[in-house]
């Protein structure tokens, strides 16, 4: 690892010899300069992938089919704005500026999940994607409130007690459909049809396809691969959606001899097109989120002019 030739071989022994030993690293404490990136890196990828995932599910808040799925809609797309404001201060506490990380994103600099990039046909899919992408994400966030940053750590503590409710309606609705009219088990079957492989997806590349997995995992940023939490993840979830009477779009899919769910091939060429901006939409929540920054200019500029007042006035 280049980045390590510049550092102090003593600072570096003795941090790595604290994680070893299960200490958190605070922000003031010395850091590789590499473990500063990769923590900045993954918690604005991880913060943006809050802002922007708001937009699938909010577009069903005027559409919701009762009062009571229009309250929890709203508490759950509110809960996901708050967890990219813990985390966009948790990146703030290594350096990097609010500014910084809204421009990388909002010029495309910065990725965001892939699955987000998917659009939300039915109301059907809002129950999708409070069982499987949240369930994907609590799988994943729940490793990381182990992980050696202190501010990320206890972040996802909280993170991921508001995502377990998240999970929890979304599971509740799909099996109220699977088990209501052949028209809203079709809806409920079709949706999982649309979003089982981009939620296997948006765990990660294989292990060996992963470049940041490497020195993310020797620092104790992450305590499992990604292969090993998408494991997780499915040998929760298929007993619980055939349970459901659905049917999981995987022909290969089976058990080995350990009892663990084993999948089909992933097509990994349209996670990657997804990636680089070639999804469904893509080009529409970038265009979503530029739009409310630039309605939002005004909010900055009052900050700001209060800010200068507040700060003459105490001169």
């Amino acid at each position: 690892m280049t980045t390590l030739i510049n550092e102090d071989p003593a600072k570096l022994a003795a941090f790595e010899a604290r994680i070893a030993r299960g200490e958190k690293i605070e922000p003031g404490d010395w850091m590789p300069a590499e473990y500063r990136r990769q923590l900045i890196r993954m918690i604005s990828q991880h913060a943006h992938s809050e802002y922007v995932g708001m937009l699938p599910e909010g577009a069903w808040i005027t559409r919701a089919p009762s009062l009571r799925r229009k309250m929890i809609l709203i508490a759950k797309v509110q809960d996901e704005a708050g967890h990219g404001q813990y985390l966009y201060h948790a990146a703030e506490t290594l350096g990097a500026t609010r500014e910084e990380m809204m421009d990388a994103l909002l010029t495309g600099r910065a990725k965001y999940s892939s699955i987000f990039n998917y659009p939300s046909l039915t109301w059907a899919d809002v129950g999708m994607i409070g069982w499987l992408v949240d369930g994907a994400a609590i799988r994943n966030q729940t490793m990381l409130a182990g992980c050696s940053y202190g501010p990320y750590s206890r972040a996802m503590v909280r993170i991921c007690s508001e995502e377990t409710f998240h999970h929890k309606q979304g599971k509740e609705m799909i099996l109220a459909y699977a088990n209501g009219t052949p028209k809203q088990r079709a809806m409920a079957q079709d949706a999982l049809d649309r979003w089982w492989w981009p939620s296997l997806m948006m765990l990660g590349p294989h292990d060996q396809d992963s470049p940041n997995s490497g020195p993310l995992m020797k620092w104790g940023i992450k305590l499992k691969s990604n292969d090993e939490v998408r494991q997780e993840f499915i040998n929760e979830h298929v007993p619980e959606l055939q349970e459901a009477g659905l049917t999981i779009p995987d022909p290969d899919l089976h058990q080995d001899e350990h009892g663990n769910w084993v999948h089909g091939p992933i097509d990994w060429s349209e996670f990657w097109r997804v990636v680089k901006g070639g999804g469904q939409c893509n080009k529409e929540r970038m265009d979503a989120r530029n739009d409310a920054h630039a309605e939002g200019a005004w909010v900055r500029e009052a900050m700001q002019a209060y800010a200068s007042r507040a700060l003459q006035a105490a001169d």
